[in-house]
């Protein structure tokens, strides 16, 4: 069994009565805004409360993303963060922490370099769990995802309220670990979470999905968390964590001690929020 569906079925073993426990997943760009950070972070959030750490890899255009990430993306290619960077820093995680999933989300054209089989062995080998590339439609992802599942790795692929029906179809056939619903049209950080229409949505998904379902997008505090992890299997939260990077450098152990120390107290107020939903 795998990290991610071994924490999956952890969370669904806690069954409070009112459902399943939800996954809470933070996201964090590797490197952002200074190498050293990143790791001790990591060990951070899981202590916060978080059950499975998104760990983003940074891309000269990320289309996807709203000016708050993007911003992040940039700091960190200032640091010349590569895909091996990403590597090295899951596996210097994995020396202590050796069950805690991760799920490194990027975009296609650095993977596409490295080559898949490449990649994908090399992921594998440092402990990643699975991955999301953002602009890798289904479609075109019959090389991909083989190569991704032959070394033992989830391909998570993104949902959106557009989504087709002919489109959910298509990832229950080749999505594993979960799916990520985009619970908004546009970007990152953008626009106001309606969650009657991501209750709505997600049922619709279950009807032809059998994995969890994770959402993100637009999920700032924890009230927005707890609602959101009344109908779904884990809450993704993004732009909320990152915009904490920009209190300071982070170039001293002081100036990264209350970045850390933000974020945490953030992270542990939505898994507070979401036990009690």
């Amino acid at each position: 069994m795998s990290r991610l569906a071994a924490r999956f079925a952890e969370l669904k073993a806690q069954n409070t009565g009112s459902g399943s426990k939800a996954a809470l997943i933070p996201y964090v760009m590797t490197a952002d805004p200074v190498p050293e950070i990143t790791l001790p972070l990591m060990h951070a959030m899981v202590a916060a409360g978080a059950d499975i750490i998104e760990l983003g890899a940074p891309f000269s255009d990320p289309m996807a993303d709203g000016p708050v990430i993007q911003a992040a993306s940039e700091r960190s290619l200032a640091h010349d963060t590569s895909l091996h960077d990403v590597f090295s820093l899951v596996s210097e995680f994995r020396k202590t922490d050796d069950s805690t999933p991760i799920v490194m989300m990027g975009y296609l054209n650095p993977i596409e370099v490295m080559g898949y089989d490449s990649f994908a062995q090399q992921a594998s080998a440092s402990g990643i769990d699975g991955v999301i590339t953002v602009d890798m439609p289904p479609v075109e992802a019959e090389k991909y995802v083989p190569a991704l599942k032959s070394q033992g790795l989830d391909p998570v692929f993104l949902l959106a309220p557009t989504s087709t029906e002919e489109r959910v179809k298509k990832l229950a056939g080749l999505a594993s670990g979960f799916v990520y619903y985009v619970s908004l049209k546009g970007v990152t950080g953008a626009a106001t979470l309606d969650v009657g229409a991501v209750e709505e949505k997600v049922a619709q998904i279950r009807k032809f999905i059998d994995l969890p379902i994770g959402v993100g997008f637009g999920i700032s505090d924890a009230e927005s968390a707890a609602k959101v992890s009344r109908c779904s299997d884990a809450v993704v939260v993004g732009s909320a964590i990152v915009k904490k990077m920009t209190l300071n450098s982070g170039k001293t152990e002081q100036e990264r001690s209350i970045i850390i120390k933000e974020i945490s107290d953030i992270l542990s107020a939505m898994r507070a929020a979401m036990d009690a939903a």
